[in-house]
């Protein structure tokens, strides 16, 4: 697939991306990295331990639990949270640097992220602006359970789990600036990198 580029004096965009498990979330945005130079991905940070092959500022930012305090109490962050023990969280230095750059960038976050996101930037209608919302969910929940079990990567007990939370999440796409319903991989792609670029293309000059 051929991709033209978008104009150059366009403002850098920040995409949101997020989704149930089996979605497809994770390989669409793999493939808006592969695929459109233009568009980088964040460098989260995080207080587990780099493993072996994975560099500082590049991977993560790695940071000891001290430090990681210290950023949330200066308002370091967009949002963070707590995952199986560790903490991550999306630095505003790192999301302002790279917009300012004309860099695009694209974040793969759960709907509590992308609330706290969203709420961070309500006073902020520059960054406000430039924020891209997509929702992916496949059309039912049968089709999640089918792609889950596809994988071959959970038990019975943790594919409940995540369909009960699917269910949830699929209750916040009304608070994204797009569904997308998940197909195949490939009418996936095409579908969010058209939303990409129309979103490049768009007169900001105007309210939505």
């Amino acid at each position: 697939m051929v991709f033209m580029t978008p104009p150059g004096d366009t403002p850098a965009l920040l995409i949101i991306v997020s989704g149930p498990a089996g979605s497809g979330k994770t390989t669409l945005c793999d493939r808006m990295l592969a695929g459109i130079p233009r568009i980088q991905r964040i460098v989260t940070a995080t207080t587990r331990p780099p493993r072996p092959g994975e560099t500082d500022g590049v991977d993560y930012y790695f940071l000891s639990v001290d430090e990681f305090g210290k950023r949330i109490e200066a308002g370091e962050f967009f949002e963070w949270a707590r995952v199986h023990g560790r903490l991550y969280g999306c630095l505003k230095a790192e999301v302002r640097e790279k917009l300012s750059h004309d860099i695009d960038l694209i974040l793969n976050i759960d709907v509590q992220g992308a609330g706290t996101f969203r709420r961070a930037i309500e006073d902020d209608p520059e960054l406000k602006d430039r924020v891209v919302s997509i929702f992916v969910t496949p059309e039912t929940i049968d089709v999640i359970r089918e792609r889950l079990e596809a994988r071959g990567q959970d038990d019975s007990e943790e594919i409940e789990r995540r369909l009960k939370n699917a269910k949830d999440e699929i209750s916040q796409w009304i608070h994204y600036d797009y569904c997308l319903i998940s197909r195949d991989r490939e009418n996936d792609f095409i579908s969010i990198s058209s939303i990409y670029r129309a979103e490049k293309l768009r007169n900001r000059t105007k309210t939505r």
